[in-house]
């Protein structure tokens, strides 16, 4: 855990940070709402009425999801991602704070909505399930997983370094884990279909 998190709270993660903010224009935010539209149809019953993203970055989906959601949060382990996110999204009744996935500062059953966004690629697959028990533990409804995939698992390297990315099917990894969540959607967002990413997502219901 203390490898890949450590990256994350490091000059690399903000450097990260600093690339995705060259992403934050009218073009991406409308590629954005679009996507969340169609990822949220079957979010219905009930509608979610507040969200927390972890590992928010530099706050982009946050952005878009402002005007659809009532209540917004989200968490990122790197200090000046948070205090970038915060900054642009000052005023907006969006709350920022520094945490990390394995251990929310949030009460059991808090959010109506709980997601990650490229975020599950970089933990270590022993680390996973901490991250994702967490996920489910502060989340009342729904669990939006948006991740690259792959058939089985793999490891990739990332910008020159080994043990930072790793690929599989999300999707199955949170069914097997979790057998009272159902699946409510899934589908792919492809750029050359005006997506803003090209990613795998699920929304799963916890049934219990």
């Amino acid at each position: 855990m203390a490898k890949q998190l450590e990256l994350w709270r490091s000059n690399f993660g903000w450097q990260y940070a600093s690339r995705n903010n060259n992403q934050i224009t009218p073009e991406d935010q409308r590629r954005l709402v679009k996507d969340w539209g169609r990822i949220l149809t079957h979010a219905v019953t009930p509608s979610p009425e507040s969200v927390l993203e972890v590992g928010c970055s530099i706050g982009r989906n946050l952005l878009a999801l402002r005007n659809l959601i009532p209540r917004i949060h989200g968490i990122d382990p790197n200090t000046k991602a948070v205090q970038s996110a915060a900054e642009m999204l000052a005023d907006s009744g969006v709350v920022v704070q520094e945490a990390n996935a394995f251990d929310l500062p949030f009460d059991d059953q808090s959010f109506d909505l709980v997601f990650t966004s490229g975020v599950l690629i970089h933990i270590d697959p022993d680390d996973l399930s901490r991250a994702t028990d967490e996920i489910m533990r502060v989340s009342n409804h729904y669990i939006v997983c948006i991740e690259y995939f792959s058939h089985k698992p793999e490891q990739i390297p990332y910008h020159g370094r080994e043990g930072y990315l790793f690929k599989r099917d999300f999707g199955r990894f949170y069914l097997e884990r979790y057998p009272g969540l159902k699946v409510r959607d899934y589908g792919f967002l492809w750029q050359p279909l005006d997506s803003s990413d090209n990613s795998n997502w699920w929304l799963f219901e916890k049934m219990i």
